[in-house]
């Protein structure tokens, strides 16, 4: 079977989903998809793009465990996305939209790295439409890798 390689752009929402409450079903949903995501990306299957906002969102992060468990994902990224001018006007046009400024860095770091989705929890950014990249959740986008993927 030959494989899709997607370039997928998580971010520290989706990132930190399992340290979230998992007594809600769409939380633990959510979980167990981006965990799948995860192994997908450590198979190859999946290329990893990392960037400097996630980095910076992550060590602000009160909690050690979550902060390294997150750290570790970006030596197993393809493309790492640094600031940029084109990169921070980007964002600036995304905040014009309503994307809160992190936000707005995340998604202009995806569009940047030419990554095929932005995968979030966060539902402020998940009711955007950007264009050059599609936003989804870890469970939509397993439902749509499912119809992308190539038969067997």
């Amino acid at each position: 079977m030959s494989k899709i390689h997607l370039k997928l752009y998580l971010d520290n929402c989706c990132f930190n989903r399992p340290f979230d409450d998992q007594s809600q079903l769409l939380v633990r949903l959510e979980t167990e998809a981006k965990l799948f995501i995860q192994e997908q990306i450590k198979n190859g299957t999946f290329e990893l793009v990392w960037s400097y906002i996630l980095e910076l969102e992550n060590d602000d992060s009160p909690f050690e465990q979550r902060r390294e468990s997150i750290r570790s994902w970006k030596q197993r990224a393809r493309t790492d996305v640094d600031e940029s001018e084109n990169l921070i006007l980007l964002a600036v046009s995304y905040q014009k939209i309503g994307l809160k400024p992190k936000d707005a860095l995340h998604v202009a770091c995806a569009v940047v790295a030419d990554a095929d989705c932005f995968i979030t929890t966060d539902r402020r950014i998940l009711n955007k439409t950007i264009h050059g990249i599609r936003i989804v959740n870890p469970i939509q986008f397993l439902q749509q890798y499912k119809e992308m993927k190539p038969d067997e």
